[in-house]
């Protein structure tokens, strides 16, 4: 399924990775957590600075001082109870399961037999758990079935702490022992399937008129239950969606109109993330003995089922824009378009080094073409990568020359490289076209890392298990956001111009 093992990876940790990156970073980012959002504004006539967001000082010695702020754009990623939701007129609509769940994650002494195992424990009048093992050997996270609310009734309003939690965990395990030694995080929540209709401040009788100004991600425009993990991964799939077109937008690249196409992207996505949870909340609290016929309870069977859906490999956008149509996929049946793009072994040419063609792919903005050669393509003077790169290289409607400035590497808008299916010994690094050995940077240096070949050897060969056309090849466009955004053959030099010419904007 993936290069990439599976993991469990608490919110704190991430967020700890995230603030050493920025801190690292040449703007030394430090997050302000002593401000919230009191109300946002928009003048859809302004021509710049349209929004204006007023806030209030929440740290010691500020208290209640506001202040306001003028922005061309404002992405509210203020949770479930968003104010920047509610000052653009959203809500989210949905349902609720009026059950009552605890989550902890403890240091604990156990004489359960299966605690280092993920595990569904349904007792006989105690209620459902679920055990989640953590890194380091010693965490372990369960989430206990706790109470169910009336139907006006919130989890808060009962009063519920950790203590609760614990001594419904204890009666749950019985007759094992469950004592808890140290207590990590721990949190109380109600399964709620909500999701707001739009997740910017446009309308949809003006859309054709005007560009979002106000966005929201995570669970201000989506909320669920955590038991998928989902929550963290379909939030940071928003705001990774949203970023890029963000950038293309602020530095004149694309048009503003791009920006809808956020919101018609995540929309979908959360819509299965809530279709899914209201069936994975079904499993959690079905009963073992329903199923007693199958080999492995219900609970185990829909884990396995679903395991592409939780590693966030099933998210599949629509035609449009940024996606083309599917009328060449034949030529890769392994790229899926409009999902991510799936890596495989490859082999770098100039170095002999294997490693994942996935991996190429930095989140720096930029967009992938992977040119995949045919059986005699060696990357030859007329053949069709040589041709290919002459296009793009040379041609007055190469996507590469109207979209790059003149001050820029010649890849600063447009990444190409080129998989050919021969092992390394069998081709010539220094006879590839020279928009594969471009030079680039302060001192023109030359960039070796652009050609690749089948890995041979590993026995996985990305044109048997991505299913390229061996006889002709194709290209395989990426997306900033990994995704495929289109898939074409090799000679098709005006539909890959007239691809990019649909959203961005000539330097």
């Amino acid at each position: 399924m993936s290069e990439m093992p599976h993991v469990l990876i608490y919110q704190a940790r991430v967020h700890e990775l995230f603030l050493d990156i920025m801190r690292n970073a040449p703007t030394r980012l430090e997050p302000d957590y002593g401000i919230k959002v009191i109300n946002v504004e928009i003048d859809p006539g302004a021509d710049d600075f349209p929004v204006t967001a007023t806030l209030e000082r929440t740290g010691p010695g500020c208290e209640g001082r506001q202040h306001t702020v003028r922005a061309r754009y404002v992405v509210g990623c203020d949770g479930a109870r968003s104010n920047v939701r509610r000052a653009i007129g959203g809500s989210l609509q949905g349902d609720a399961a009026h059950q009552a769940w605890g989550v902890m994650d403890v240091l604990a002494v156990t004489d359960f037999p299966d605690y280092r195992m993920k595990a569904l424990i349904q007792s006989g009048n105690g209620g459902t758990m679920l055990v989640l093992p953590r890194e380091g050997g010693y965490l372990v996270r369960h989430y206990v079935e706790l109470e169910s609310l009336g139907v006006e009734e919130r989890a808060a309003d009962r009063g519920l702490t950790i203590n609760d939690i614990i001594a419904k965990a204890q009666a749950i395990y019985a007759p094992y022992r469950f004592d808890v030694k140290d207590v990590v995080w721990w949190s109380i929540y109600e399964i709620g399937h909500r999701l707001t209709d739009k997740f910017d401040d446009v309308p949809e009788n003006e859309v054709s008129e005007r560009s979002p100004r106000v966005l929201l991600a995570g669970d201000a425009c989506h909320t669920h239950s955590p038991k998928a993990g989902q929550g963290r991964k379909v939030s940071m799939g928003d705001t990774f969606n949203l970023g890029w077109k963000l950038i293309l937008v602020l530095t004149g690249r694309a048009d503003p109109s791009l920006l809808h196409s956020y919101s018609a992207e995540r929309r979908a996505a959360a819509k299965g993330l809530i279709d899914f949870d209201h069936e994975w909340s079904r499993v959690i609290g079905a009963r073992s003995e329903d199923d007693t016929d199958e080999e492995l309870p219900r609970f185990a069977r829909e884990f396995i089922k679903n395991l592409r859906y939780t590693s966030g490999l099933t998210i599949q956008y629509r035609s449009s824009a940024l996606i083309g149509e599917a009328r060449h996929q034949a030529l890769a049946h392994g790229f899926d378009i409009g999902m991510r793009f799936h890596s495989a072994p490859v082999v770098r040419l100039a170095d002999a080094k294997p490693m994942q063609l996935g991996h190429v792919i930095e989140a720096d903005t930029r967009w992938r073409v992977f040119a995949f050669g045919g059986a005699a393509d060696t990357g030859q003077e007329g053949g069709s990568v040589h041709s290919l790169c002459e296009y793009l290289q040379h041609a007055p409607g190469s996507p590469v020359r109207t979209l790059t400035r003149a001050d820029e590497d010649i890849d600063a808008v447009i990444d190409f490289r080129a998989v050919f299916q021969q092992g390394f010994r069998d081709l010539e690094y220094a006879r590839m076209p020279t928009l594969l050995r471009p030079h680039k940077g302060r001192f023109a240096l030359c960039d070796y890392e652009k050609v690749f070949c089948s890995d041979l050897k590993s026995g996985e060969d990305i044109f048997d298990s991505r299913s390229i056309d061996r006889k002709n090849g194709c290209i395989v466009v990426v997306r900033p956001d990994q995704h495929v955004a289109n898939i074409l053959p090799l000679d098709a030099f005006g539909e890959l111009s007239a691809f990019f010419a649909g959203f961005l904007r000539p330097a």
